[in-house]
C-alpha cells in the first residue's frame, strides 16, 4: 500500500498549498507510509523553473510531468499550463499507482479530480479529494480563470461527479463543510480536516528578538505586517485606505513580505501615493518564517466575503504559531471572524472599512499588553486545535483505514 498526492506545485515551491502538501506526504513518510508525490516541474512564482523529473526528498518519491510554463500572468497562458498538466498527468500517473493504493489529489489545476478519478477506477485506487477551495466558484467570484455563465452548470456537474466517486472528501473547514453538503456530498463522505502551522517550527518570539525587524531598523514603531500571498482573494482597498489615514504616524509601520496580483497593485499604489510608513519585501526563505512573522506586532488575513465557505485563509496558522494578534478584513460572520471573536486572538473589521481598520490598529498599538495576551490565546488555539501534530495524526488514521479498504477490495 502506498499514499500517492496529486497536485500542481510541491516541494521546493513555497506556495501554502504546495507546503501543506509537501509537509504532510514527509509527515506520513515518517509515520513509515509509503508516499508519492506527482506534480509539475513548475513552481508557482517562477515560469522559469524546470525542477528535475524525479527526485527523493524526505522520504517521499516525488514525480514530475511536463507541462507549459507561461504563468498567471495572462487567462490563455493558465489555460495551456493547466491543459498541458491535464494531459501529461495520466502516463505517469498510470506508472505510479498501484492496486490498494489511496490516490490524495488536491485542487490545483481546477478539476484534475476529474483525471485523477479515472486513473484512480482503472487501477484500483482508493480515490480521495482534499478541497483547498471550491470551483467554479471562486473562479466565478474572483472572474479568475473566466467563466461563462453557460459552462457554470456544466462545470459544477461534473465536479460533483468528481465529489461523488471520492471515498472520502476533505474539507479545510467547517463552512466548506457545509458547502459541500449542499452540494450534494453524503455526509458519510465527508471529513473536515483543517489546515495547520508548523508549532515547533513557528514559535513565539519578541518582536526584539526578529532579525529582520533589526535589519528594517523598525525600532520601537509598532508594525502591522502581511505575509503570503496577496491575491484576487485579497483586500488590498482597506489595507490602503488604513495605511493613508496613518501615514503621519511616525510610531505605527506596515511590512508586506510576499507576491501575488495584490502585492504588485499595492505595491504601485502606494510608491504612486508616496506613503512612507509601507514596506514590502519578496518571499522569504521558508526557514526564516518564523523570525519574519515575528518582525510584526499585528498580522492582518484577509478574504472576499463572497468566498466564506469556499477559501479557508490559510496565513491564520501560521500567524497563531507565531503568539501574534489577528486582524481580519472580510465578512464579520465569516469563519475566521467568528473564531477570531469566540477567542479573543484579535479583531475583525468589514470588508472596505479602512477607517475602523485604522482605529483598531491605533488602539492596538496603544495597548501592546492586550495585544502579547491575544497573541497568546492564539497559540494556544493553534496548540488546541490546529497544530501540525493533530492533522497529521487525523490524515494518517484517515489514509490507513482507506487503505485496509482498498486493499480489502471494499
Amino acid at each position: 500500500m502506498a499514499v500517492v498526492f496529486v497536485n500542481r506545485f510541491a516541494w521546493p515551491d513555497h506556495s501554502a498549498t504546495s507546503q501543506l502538501l509537501s509537509d504532510l506526504a514527509a509527515g506520513l513518510a515518517g509515520r513509515g507510509m509509503a508516499v508519492s508525490l506527482v506534480a509539475s516541474r513548475l513552481r508557482y512564482d517562477d515560469v522559469a523553473a524546470r525542477l528535475p523529473r524525479f527526485e527523493r526528498w524526505g522520504g517521499v518519491d516525488i514525480h514530475r510531468v511536463r507541462s507549459s510554463g507561461f504563468g498567471r500572468a495572462r487567462l490563455w497562458g493558465r489555460a495551456l499550463d493547466y491543459l498541458s498538466f491535464y494531459l501529461s498527468l495520466p502516463w505517469t500517473l498510470w506508472r505510479v499507482l498501484r492496486r490498494g493504493d489511496v490516490v490524495v489529489v488536491k485542487t490545483d489545476p481546477p478539476l484534475v479530480a476529474l483525471v485523477v478519478a479515472v486513473l484512480a477506477r482503472l487501477r484500483g485506487a482508493v480515490l480521495v479529494n482534499w478541497l483547498q477551495d471550491v470551483f467554479p466558484e471562486v473562479a466565478i467570484h474572483l472572474g479568475q480563470p473566466r467563466v461563462p455563465g453557460v459552462l457554470a452548470g456544466p462545470l459544477r456537474f461534473l465536479r460533483n461527479r468528481a465529489l461523488a466517486q471520492a471515498a472520502v472528501n476533505v474539507a479545510i473547514g467547517s463552512r466548506m463543510a457545509e458547502t459541500l453538503l449542499g452540494q450534494g456530498v453524503e455526509a458519510a463522505r465527508l471529513r473536515v480536516i483543517p489546515n495547520w502551522a508548523h508549532e515547533d517550527a513557528i514559535v513565539p518570539m519578541a518582536a526584539t528578538h526578529s532579525r529582520l525587524r533589526a535589519a528594517l531598523g523598525f525600532g520601537e514603531r509598532f508594525v502591522v505586517g502581511y505575509s503570503g500571498n496577496l491575491g484576487r482573494a485579497h483586500d488590498i482597498e482597506t489595507l490602503f485606505d488604513a495605511a493613508t489615514r496613518l501615514r503621519d504616524r511616525d510610531a505605527i509601520a506596515f511590512l508586506v513580505i510576499g507576491g501575488g496580483h495584490g502585492y504588485q497593485r499595492l505595491q504601485a499604489r502606494c510608491a504612486a501615493a508616496g506613503l512612507p510608513n509601507m514596506r514590502f519585501l519578496p518571499y522569504q526563505p521558508i526557514t526564516d518564517l518564523a523570525d519574519a512573522l515575528a518582525a510584526s506586532d499585528l498580522h492582518l488575513v484577509s478574504l472576499l466575503p463572497a468566498l466564506e465557505g469556499l477559501i479557508v485563509p490559510s496565513k491564520f496558522y501560521g500567524i497563531a504559531a507565531a503568539g501574534r494578534p489577528v486582524g481580519f478584513i472580510g465578512d464579520p460572520d465569516g469563519e475566521l471572524a467568528r473564531l477570531i471573536g469566540a477567542h479573543d486572538c484579535g479583531f475583525s473589521v468589514a470588508w472596505g472599512d479602512g477607517a475602523d481598520l485604522a482605529r483598531q490598529i491605533l488602539a492596538s498599538a496603544a495597548d501592546p499588553a492586550h495585544g502579547r495576551a491575544q497573541g497568546q490565546r492564539a497559540r494556544d488555539l493553534l496548540d488546541a486545535n490546529f497544530s501540525r501534530a493533530a492533522a497529521h495524526a487525523r490524515w494518517h488514521d484517515l489514509l490507513l483505514a482507506l487503505a485496509a479498504r482498498g486493499l480489502a477490495g471494499g
